[in-house]
């Protein structure tokens, strides 16, 4: 009854988490799923993820529950061991846990500096400006919005790519909610389907390249599917647009002085940090954190020629607008919260798999039901919990499984988040940025052409890449 119950909890709510234990002592670790401590910290992992889904109305930030779940669980976990006189295989497990978020919290971290630079630099406002005063229609609108979002995102990340496009729709639409909420669906369904195909585009698909599952350019066998997955939801979609052109916006805004060297240099990074992945055969965080140097040295370049932005300001009449250029206040504008939780669910499960949970999932799903069928499924759980949470599950119980299953579960990962609005971070910062227009009930209207087109990319996947292997 104890292994039913956590298969079914672990199947409802999977987990996130980079390792079951140290390395070289899974042999030695106690199984705990029938003690109390197990239980115990189940229950106190579901307490802390409902509070994490509820934030939308608690606004309990969602960092804060699960930092605190994390530290009870490895406390009973240490408690137990220590009493066995094991603490240090407790010690070792949860190090290796470290180690693991710490690579991870310092990808991002470069990551999301380099795109707040570019945001502070107006380059994102710009792209935005050029659309608006181009007068595109409505449909035109639609689908530049959504092919934008999905060639960004491969490169910044989904959320930052969705709420982009969702300003350029608001802009527009101003006024016409069927379009705002139509358009909006399709910004996540393509922003989603883009960062599925990159080992950039997702924190997904960046775990799995990190832990040396599938090789760089491997990700982009996925390409194909991703388009499927966006186009044929955002054709059944296209119908339903409104055939009106809006009045177009003169308004022009202009990027700031080093923006076209700061894409230049975040282009370098990740070619930084493919290299030395692929050729070095070290951690990619060390190719990005030799990337934030560029940005460093860009920023002391900029700071000592600020003369250059006011002599411009003073010309343009915009003297209040010269903003010192800090690389600093772009490490400060991170999304704190998200990395924060991004460690107390690895701790948390981190926990759940040393505890042993996670092998009896892997046991229900990857040998009982098949890879295929606990891969899609996979997809569809994304949709109700983050996908984040689901994919680390996957990568700590690591089944044995070719390519092109890996592949599939980084896909339906990836995109299953579309079928819901709550489903990825994309969904949920749309919904309140476009209140009123994007809601859950709008999204779920079209949540069976979306679901056409998972299934869809399922199916192109399997068939293009069967060389693979299934």
């Amino acid at each position: 009854m104890n292994r039913l119950l956590t298969a079914l909890t672990l199947l409802l709510l999977p987990g996130l988490a980079l390792a079951q234990a140290a390395a070289g002592g899974t042999h030695d670790a106690l199984d705990l799923t029938n003690h109390g401590v197990g239980i115990t910290a189940i229950v106190l992992f579901l307490i802390a993820y409902a509070l994490v889904m509820a934030e939308e109305f608690t606004h309990l930030r969602k960092s804060k529950p699960v930092i605190i779940a994390a530290g009870v669980i490895w406390a009973m976990i240490g408690w137990v061991y220590a009493h066995h006189g094991l603490s240090e295989l407790a010690e070792k497990a949860v190090k290796h846990n470290l180690t693991e978020y710490a690579e991870l919290l310092l990808f991002l971290l470069v990551a999301m500096t380099y795109i707040n630079a570019m945001e502070e630099r107006m380059v994102f406002d710009a792209l935005r400006s050029w659309l608006i005063r181009k007068g595109f229609g409505l449909r035109a609108l639609f689908w530049m919005t959504g092919v934008l979002a999905f060639f960004i995102s491969p490169v910044a990340d989904n959320l930052t790519t969705a709420l982009l496009m969702c300003a350029v729709v608001m802009a527009v639409g101003a006024g016409n909610n069927k379009f705002i909420a139509i358009a909006c669906i399709n910004i996540v369904v393509a922003a989603n389907a883009g960062g599925a195909f990159s080992p950039f585009g997702d924190i997904t698909t960046l775990m799995v390249w990190q832990k040396g599952v599938v090789s760089f350019w491997t990700f982009f066998a996925l390409f194909i599917p991703s388009a499927v997955n966006f186009l044929v939801p955002a054709i059944f979609m296209h119908f339903a647009i409104p055939n009106e052109k809006p009045k177009a916006d003169s308004e022009m805004v202009a990027m700031r002085r080093g923006s076209k060297r700061i894409i230049v240099l975040f282009l370098i990074t990740i070619a930084t940090a493919v290299s030395f992945h692929n050729f070095l055969g070290l951690p990619p965080v060390i190719g990005m954190l030799t990337g934030l140097g560029y940005l460093q040295l860009l920023g002391f370049y900029l700071r000592k020629t600020s003369h250059k932005d006011i002599a411009e300001a003073e010309e343009s009449g915009k003297l209040g607008d010269v903003v010192p250029f800090d690389i600093f206040n772009k490490v400060a504008r991170a999304e704190w919260d998200t990395l924060l939780f991004f460690y107390g669910v690895v701790l948390c499960v981190g926990g759940l798999g040393f505890i042993g949970y996670l092998a009896v999932a892997s046991e229900v799903m990857y040998t009982q039901w098949g890879a295929t069928t606990a891969n899609i499924t996979v997809g569809i759980l994304s949709a109700i919990v983050d996908n984040i949470p689901v994919m680390f599950a996957v990568l700590t119980m690591n089944p044995e499984m070719p390519i092109g299953q890996w592949l599939l579960v980084t896909l339906t990962a990836g995109v299953g988040g579309s079928l819901l609005s709550i489903g990825s971070a994309a969904g949920v910062a749309l919904m309140g940025q476009a209140r009123g227009a994007y809601t859950f009930f709008s999204h779920l209207k079209w949540t069976p052409v979306i679901a056409l087109g998972y299934v869809a990319s399922i199916g192109t996947h399997m068939l293009i890449n069967a060389h693979h292997g299934f």
